[in-house]
């Protein structure tokens, strides 16, 4: 474990959460066309700013971290689409206060270079599989390539990672006839599958109201196949796990609209352009990018992030119908 040199103690919010774990946007860029993300392919905004630079992104975890966040997922968009990914990782995973860098992809780079991301300190994977019907996969990405991302999750698992997860959104009359197959994928192998509610934002409420599932229908049938629910590790993202005595894998839950969701929330988000998001749907990022210039702006750094996070509102406003400022889900990194 890194030393901590000027950390400053715990952050919370007004609500009396907090916070070990910051989300890292590299980029909103994504080679995939998701249907539920990104259908049409990533188009670049008018105007848009600049991605941070190594320089910038490695700042803005040092004053998180200073802040007792100690968990780092490099996101995207599809973070790899940037070359100087392994640089970034290695260095934001060499920053005092950081114990586990973890990485979100959709795999398409995996095989190749899993053993290299490994040796930079990246320790976690999750990798985008919506399906595991080779037909299916390419029509949700638009890439018939599920054979490339399964051939990295195997990489992934030689280089070390642990842990592993999978990341399926469920999407009503898509991919939900493939509960039970993918079930029996889990029990068979050691790693978690994490199911995740499709999410409404501004680019897609059409999508949504055809495709949303409910992720109680998997818990009900998780309980039915006797799956229990799992202790909460500490730092973990938002899923809620379960298992099975004959299974050497693991069922996760992501259902935004669920009960209490945002109770527990323990993350913040930076966007790839240096504006901090208090929520995935939130009405918009506070541009911190000023702050990110030079070493010694880190005490007024760490002071505006303190107060901005005391205004985290508590709760997200999905079940009003209200995504807040998120286009897309690639925009902030999901």
């Amino acid at each position: 474990m890194n030393a901590e040199p000027g950390r400053i103690g715990a952050l919370h919010d007004g609500h009396g959460r907090r916070f070990e774990y910051l989300r890292l946007s590299l980029t909103d860029v994504c080679n995939f066309r998701c249907t539920y993300c990104l259908p049409n392919g990533y188009r670049k905004p008018a105007g848009k700013a600049p991605e941070l630079s190594p320089d910038e992104l490695v700042r803005a975890v040092a004053a998180f971290a200073r802040l007792g966040l100690w968990k780092v997922r490099l996101t995207g968009g599809e973070p790899t689409v940037r070359s100087e990914f392994t640089e970034i990782a290695r260095r934001v995973a060499a920053v005092p206060g950081i114990r586990r860098v973890a990485m979100t992809t959709n795999g398409y780079r995996l095989a190749a270079h899993a053993a290299e991301w490994r040796a930079a300190g990246v320790s976690a994977l999750n990798v985008s599989v919506d399906s595991l019907d080779p037909a299916r996969f390419a029509a949700i990405t638009g890439h018939d390539r599920l054979g490339e991302v399964l051939a990295g999750v195997a990489a992934a698992r030689a280089a070390g990672f642990d842990p592993i997860k999978l990341n399926a959104v469920l999407m009503r009359g898509v991919n939900d006839d493939e509960l039970t197959a993918m079930i029996a994928f889990v029990r068979a192998h050691d790693l978690s599958l994490r199911f995740i509610e499709v999410m409404r934002t501004n680019d897609n409420p059409a999508f949504f109201a055809e495709r949303h599932l409910a992720g109680q229908t998997v818990i009900a049938a998780l309980e039915r196949l006797g799956w229990t629910r799992l202790p909460r590790a500490p730092g973990a993202g938002p899923a809620v796990e379960y298992g099975h005595p004959q299974a050497q894998g693991r069922i996760g839950i992501i259902a935004p609209y669920a009960q209490d969701f945002c109770a527990t929330c323990n993350r913040l988000r930076l966007s790839s352009d240096g504006r901090l998001h208090l929520c995935l749907f939130g009405d918009g990022g506070i541009d911190l990018r000023p702050l990110l210039q030079h070493d010694d702006q880190q005490d007024e750094l760490v002071a505006r992030i303190v107060a901005l996070t005391a205004t985290k509102a508590p709760a997200h406003r999905l079940h009003q119908g209200n995504s807040g400022g998120t286009p897309h889900l690639a925009s902030i990194g999901g």
